[in-house]
């Protein structure tokens, strides 16, 4: 087996950290659940948009619609905060400064995913 690493990088220990397929896979396994749920949202926007706020509400409360937006609010935000994380620890080489946007990312993300799930949830539940 042929070896293209300098002796330079074998004696570093500099290499692959043989997690990057996870992450592959996971991003483009999120971006094929989005594609019909995006669809499916785009839809139940303009259905929503006919109708008035109790009109809204029914459509909510409905256990399919909610399920459905639940699962679409969770799998963007677990899209976006893998998206944002690879660009970080590509594009940012500050040790500190990665660290502390990796936690910006990830305390951003899913603040905003629980408070859209929970409102989702309030709303679906009878709770408005």
């Amino acid at each position: 087996m042929v070896s293209y690493r300098t002796p330079l990088s074998r004696a570093r220990g500099l290499g692959s950290a043989k997690h990057g397929v996870g992450h592959w896979i996971s991003e483009r396994v999120s971006s094929v659940a989005l594609i019909p749920l995006t669809l499916w949202a785009v839809f139940g926007v303009l259905r929503l948009a006919a109708g008035d706020y109790d009109f809204a509400v029914a459509w909510i409360s409905e256990p399919l619609n909610a399920v459905l937006v639940v699962l679409t609010l969770g799998i963007s935000f677990w899209h976006m905060h893998s998206g944002f994380r690879v660009i970080i620890e590509d594009y940012i080489h500050i040790t500190l400064n990665k660290s502390a946007l990796l936690l910006i990312n990830l305390f951003v993300c899913v603040l905003a995913g629980a408070l859209a799930i929970f409102s989702i949830l309030k709303v679906a539940l009878g709770g408005a």
